[in-house]
């Protein structure tokens, strides 16, 4: 199994030289099975290079694709507009999510292209699409097994264990701790992973005072997951806007201290299982 990341910033892009070396895009990740399967990960800002790399590969052939979705938040699909192959009629997408009570997960992505958001609307996507609503319990999709797990924040958000030929990498963006149910599950579905990528926005003092509530989570919490569930290896992820690339490799350096296998996510890193 191959991960590549397109994006790793939270809350919104921050297109600043001083970001540079772990960049600004908003989360997104593309999974490569052993066998090849297409897997892609949330929508952020990142999701629009991605596209250009897809169109480059497969030219005129056909390019078909699952979807996650953690959650709706604009940071996290943000990148849908302007992922060009939507709009080739050939391609085929399949987006799965959870399911929100005033709309179905068409009408959620399609909102953000609305009139007067977006100069087109969906419609103008010629791509096969299908929407799935994620249940209870593991499923397959392709070579992928996929457990999705409930985590807290605001709306709602999904954390996912991501399973090919014997590997896997836990994906754990968005997510508050102190809430016991929501910590047991994580720590469950981190159990003995080989990589986490985990909410690394804030810090602990932050998470006390004016960031509580936020949805958001910290290195160290990062570290305590890892050292309790018998993970291999923690990514740091979902870097705060104001965070730039001097402050990232501060909090690289401190997480090393607790857990030497740590590494600060930057667009383009790629990890091989």
């Amino acid at each position: 199994m191959r991960i590549k990341f397109w994006g790793v910033r939270g809350s919104t892009p921050t297109p600043q030289i001083e970001n540079l070396r772990y960049g600004g895009n908003t989360p997104c990740l593309e999974f490569r099975s052993d066998n090849g399967k297409l897997l892609i990960v949330d929508c952020g800002s990142g999701l629009r290079m991605l596209g250009k790399s897809l169109a480059k590969e497969f030219g005129t052939g056909q390019i078909h694709a699952h979807v996650l979705i953690s959650h709706y938040h604009w940071d996290h699909i943000q990148g849908l507009p302007f992922f060009t192959p939507l709009y080739q009629k050939t391609n085929e997408f399949h987006f799965h999510s959870f399911g929100l009570p005033k709309a179905s997960m068409e009408e959620a992505l399609q909102g953000q292209m609305t009139d007067p958001y977006f100069p087109v609307n969906m419609s103008a996507m010629l791509a096969q699409r299908r929407y799935s609503e994620i249940k209870s319990g593991p499923f397959q999709i392709d070579d992928f097994t996929v457990h999705a797990q409930r985590i807290n924040h605001p709306q709602g958000c999904l954390s996912f264990r991501i399973e090919n030929n014997g590997k896997a990498m836990v994906y754990a963006t968005d997510n508050e701790p102190g809430a016991p149910d929501y910590d047991r599950g994580i720590r469950e579905l981190a159990r003995n992973a080989d990589v986490l990528v985990y909410d690394s926005q804030y810090d602990q003092e932050q998470l006390g005072n004016e960031k509580k509530g936020w949805g958001h989570s910290s290195w160290e919490e990062g570290v305590s997951v890892c050292m309790e569930a018998g993970v291999k290896q923690l990514i740091l992820f979902h870097h705060d806007p104001d965070s730039d690339d001097q402050m990232i490799d501060r909090l690289q350096e401190t997480a090393r201290k607790r857990f030497p296998n740590s590494r600060a996510a930057f667009e383009g890193m790629e990890i091989i299982l």
